[in-house]
C-alpha cells in the first residue's frame, strides 16, 4: 500500500488551496530563519492562513529547505501519501485492538477501494495529516484510558504526539483534548457505578495523565505556529473560533444548483458523504450494528460506541452551528478512518459468523461485486480518485452539473503538460502568455517562453492571453448542462469517464481586449465595431455578448442591445449583469412588471448580487414601500455593510421617520 501509494503521488496535480499554503508555509520559514523578524506570516488578512498551525505543511517546507529539495511539489505529494499511508496503519492497528490482525486485512480493503481518501492523499498535506492526528489521537486516548494496568510510556508519547499535530494543523484539534478528558470522565463514572464507590487513586491518575498529556501535546503543537507563538493561550482559541465560523465563502454546485457556500442546505455535509463513499463500506457498518452484542465484551462495546461518537460529533455540531461548508466534504476527511474502521469491523465479524465454506465463498464474491464501482473508476481515471461519485447519482456521469468534479483542480496538470508538447510542434509568437483560472506557472517553470497569468473564467476577455487551461470549476451548472462549456475554441480536452474537467482553449482573436478598452475609453463606436467581430469569432463567450451590448446601448441602440443581452443568457442563463441590464432596458419601455421579473431572476441566480435588491425596492418604492422595505433589507442580511442598500432604505424613511432615516445615514458614515 505505501508503495502504491507513493507512486500514485507521482502524478497528482497541484491541489486548489496547495500553492497558498506552501507559500504561507514558506513565510513561516522565513519567520524562523530571521529568528521573528520577518512578521509576513502573523499579518495575512486575505487567506486568513495566520489561524492555520499547518504543522505538516511547515514540516514538510523545513524539509524542502534542509535537503535542498527542487521539485517542491513532488516532494510534497511524496509527504501527503506518506501520512495518507500512516492513517491507514493506525486504523488497521485500532482494528486489531479490537478483534485481532484478520480485522486490519478488512481496513486495508477498504481503503484500497476509496477513492475520495486516495485522491486527497496524493496532494492534500492539511486535511490527510489531520486525519492522521485525529485517528491516532482517538486510538491512543482509548489505549491510555480503557486497557488494564499502567499505561506504557509508548502510548502516552504517541498520544501526546497526536494531540500536538492535531492542534498544530487546525485549531479544531483541540477536540482531541476534549475526547483524552471526555473518555477519563466516563470511565470514572463507569467505575463508580459499577463498583459503587469512587476510586480516588485512579481520578487522581487520569487528572496528572490529562494535565502531562495536554500541555505537552499543546506546547509542542505551537512550535511552528508564529501566529499562536505570539500568545500561547489566547491566539489558538482566536483560531478555533474563526475555523467554526470560516469567513471565506464560495460559489459551488449542488444539486443542480450554482449557489453561494453559506446558503447550502444543512444537509450538504451527510448528503456528499452518502454519494461519494464507495458502496462497500455501508453494509460493513450495518452488520457492526446487528452483530455487535455477540461479538464484543462490554468494554469493546463502549469504546465501539465512544469511535462513533467521534465520527458523528463533528458531523452534528456543524450542522446544528449552520457552518460554511464548500468543497464537497474534504475538511471532514478526518471522520472517514473511523468510518472505515466500524465497517472494516463488521465485516470482519460476519466473516467469524460465516464458518461454512459456501457462505465464505458467498461473503468474497459480495465484497468483489462491491468493489468494483471504485476500482473500475480508478483503474480508469487515473489519477483523479477524489472525482468519484458512486451509484446512488449514476457516477461521475450522473453527478455532472449536478455536483462540483474538479472543484480542487487536478485536471490542470494535464492540460499544462500537453499544451507545452503543442507548442513545441505548433509556430507561435514569443513570449506565449498562458491564462488559467488556477495558478499553473510552476508546471512551466522550465519554460523560459511562457508567460502565466490568472484569469476568471467568465472574464477571461478582459485579460490578455494566447492559450488558456480552465478547469471546470466554478462554471455554472447551467453551462454545463447545456453544453457551453467547454467553448468551441478548446483545442483540447480533458476527460474523466467521459465528462469534460479540463479544457485548452486557443484565443481567436483579441478584437474582443481591444473593444474593452475602447468602452473602457467611451469610444463606443469603436468598441461595438471591434466586439461585433469578437461575437462572430468567440460565440459562447457570454461576456463579450454583454459588453457589446453595453457599446449598443451607449449609441441607443437599445433594440440590438437586448439582442445581445439575450444572447448572453443562452450561454448563460443565470448571467446576472444581462438580467440587470435587461430590466433597466425595460423600464426604458415603462414595463416595471417585466423590469421586475428579471430583477428577480438575477436575485435568484446570485442572492449575493446586491444591486438587484436596489434596483427591484425601486420599483416598489412608491406604490408599496414596506415591500421595497422587505426587499433591502432582506439584502441588507446578506450584505450588511452595502452603502446604496442602506442610502435607499434610509431615503425610504426621510419624510415618514426622520430619526430612522437618520441611523442609517450615521451607520454608512462608520462605513469606509
Amino acid at each position: 500500500m505505501l508503495a502504491a501509494l507513493l507512486m500514485i503521488s507521482r502524478d497528482a496535480g497541484i491541489s486548489g488551496d496547495e500553492e497558498v499554503h506552501y507559500l504561507h508555509s514558506e513565510m513561516v520559514y522565513n519567520y524562523f530563519s530571521t529568528m521573528g523578524h520577518d512578521q509576513s506570516s502573523i499579518d495575512t488578512p486575505k487567506t486568513h492562513l495566520q489561524y492555520y498551525g499547518q504543522s505538516y505543511d511547515n514540516l514538510t517546507t523545513f524539509l524542502i529547505h534542509w535537503f535542498g529539495i527542487k521539485d517542491i511539489y513532488a516532494f510534497r505529494h511524496l509527504m501527503s501519501s506518506l501520512a495518507g499511508w500512516l492513517t491507514i496503519v493506525v486504523t488497521a492497528l485500532f482494528a486489531a485492538y479490537f478483534s485481532g490482525y484478520g480485522a486490519s486485512l478488512f481496513v486495508l480493503l477498504l481503503f484500497a477501494v476509496s477513492p475520495t481518501f486516495l485522491g486527497h492523499a496524493q496532494n492534500n498535506l492539511k486535511d490527510i495529516p489531520f486525519a492522521l492526528a485525529y485517528m491516532a489521537s482517538i486510538y491512543y486516548s482509548l489505549k491510555l484510558v480503557y486497557t488494564e494496568g499502567k499505561p506504557t510510556y509508548k502510548t502516552i508519547l504517541l498520544l501526546i504526539l497526536s494531540i500536538a499535530l492535531a492542534i498544530g494543523i487546525r485549531a479544531g484539534g483541540l477536540l482531541s483534548v476534549f475526547y483524552l478528558g471526555f473518555f477519563m470522565f466516563l470511565k470514572v463514572m463507569m467505575d463508580w457505578l459499577t463498583h459503587k464507590s469512587l476510586d480516588l487513586k485512579s481520578v487522581k491518575k487520569y487528572l496528572f495523565l490529562f494535565t502531562v498529556i495536554f500541555i505537552s501535546g499543546y506546547l509542542l503543537s505551537l512550535i511552528t505556529w508564529p501566529y499562536a507563538l505570539q500568545n500561547p493561550l489566547l491566539n489558538p482559541w482566536k483560531s478555533y473560533q474563526v475555523m467554526t465560523d470560516y469567513p471565506v465563502t464560495v460559489r459551488q454546485i449542488f444539486e443542480g444548483r450554482f449557489d453561494w457556500s453559506d446558503f447550502h442546505p444543512w444537509y450538504y455535509l451527510p448528503k456528499y458523504m452518502a454519494i461519494t463513499i464507495p458502496l462497500i463500506v455501508f453494509p460493513g457498518m450495518a452488520a457492526l450494528i446487528f452483530l455487535a452484542k455477540k461479538k464484543f465484551s462490554s468494554n469493546h462495546k463502549v469504546q465501539l460506541l465512544l469511535v462513533a461518537f467521534t465520527v458523528l460529533f463533528p458531523l452534528v455540531y456543524v450542522i446544528l452551528k449552520g457552518s460554511n461548508l464548500y468543497g464537497s466534504w474534504r475538511h471532514f476527511l478526518f471522520v472517514y478512518p473511523g468510518i472505515v474502521l466500524l465497517s472494516a469491523l463488521g465485516f470482519h465479524a460476519l466473516w467469524e459468523k460465516f464458518q461454512q465454506r459456501i457462505l465464505r465463498i458467498g461473503f468474497i464474491v459480495l465484497l468483489l461485486v462491491l468493489s468494483f464501482h471504485p476500482v473500475r473508476f480508478m483503474a480508469a481515471n487515473h489519477p483523479y480518485y477524489y472525482l468519484y461519485y458512486n451509484q446512488l447519482v449514476g457516477g461521475l456521469k450522473g453527478a455532472y452539473g449536478n455536483y462540483e468534479t474538479d472543484y480542487y483542480y487536478h485536471s490542470m496538470r494535464k492540460g499544462a503538460e500537453w499544451l507545452q508538447q503543442y507548442l513545441k510542434k505548433e509556430p507561435h509568437n514569443s513570449p506565449v502568455i498562458v491564462g488559467g483560472n488556477f495558478p499553473i506557472q510552476w508546471y512551466f517553470r522550465n519554460n523560459t517562453d511562457v508567460n502565466f497569468v490568472y484569469i476568471p473564467y467568465q472574464n477571461r476577455s478582459e485579460s490578455d492571453w494566447d492559450y488558456a487551461i480552465i478547469a471546470n470549476s466554478y462554471i455554472p451548472a447551467c453551462q454545463l448542462k447545456n453544453k457551453t462549456w467547454p467553448p468551441v475554441n478548446t483545442i483540447h480536452t480533458i476527460t474523466a469517464d467521459g465528462i469534460p474537467i479540463c479544457a485548452v482553449i486557443k484565443r481567436v482573436t483579441k478584437d474582443d481586449l481591444e473593444g474593452l478598452k475602447a468602452l473602457e475609453k467611451g469610444d463606443n463606436i469603436k468598441s461595438a465595431l471591434l466586439l461585433q467581430k469578437a461575437v462572430q469569432a468567440d460565440p459562447q463567450n457570454e461576456w463579450i455578448c454583454y459588453k457589446f451590448a453595453q457599446s449598443l446601448a451607449r449609441q441607443n441602440r437599445n433594440g440590438e442591445a437586448v439582442q445581445q443581452f439575450n444572447k448572453s443568457l443562452e450561454i448563460n442563463p443565470e448571467f446576472e449583469p444581462s438580467l440587470i441590464m435587461l430590466g433597466a432596458q425595460a423600464l426604458i419601455g415603462y414595463d416595471k412588471v417585466k423590469a421586475a421579473g428579471y430583477f428577480r431572476k438575477a436575485m435568484i441566480a446570485n442572492r449575493k448580487y446586491m444591486d438587484a435588491y436596489v434596483q427591484l425596492a425601486a420599483i416598489y418604492g412608491e406604490t408599496n414601500v414596506e415591500l421595497a422595505r422587505k426587499i433591502l433589507k432582506d439584502g441588507l442580511k446578506i450584505n450588511p455593510r452595502y452603502k446604496p442598500a442602506l442610502q435607499a432604505l434610509a431615503n425610504s424613511y426621510r419624510r415618514t421617520a426622520p430619526e430612522v432615516a437618520r441611523k442609517y445615514d450615521e451607520l454608512m458614515n462608520t462605513l469606509k
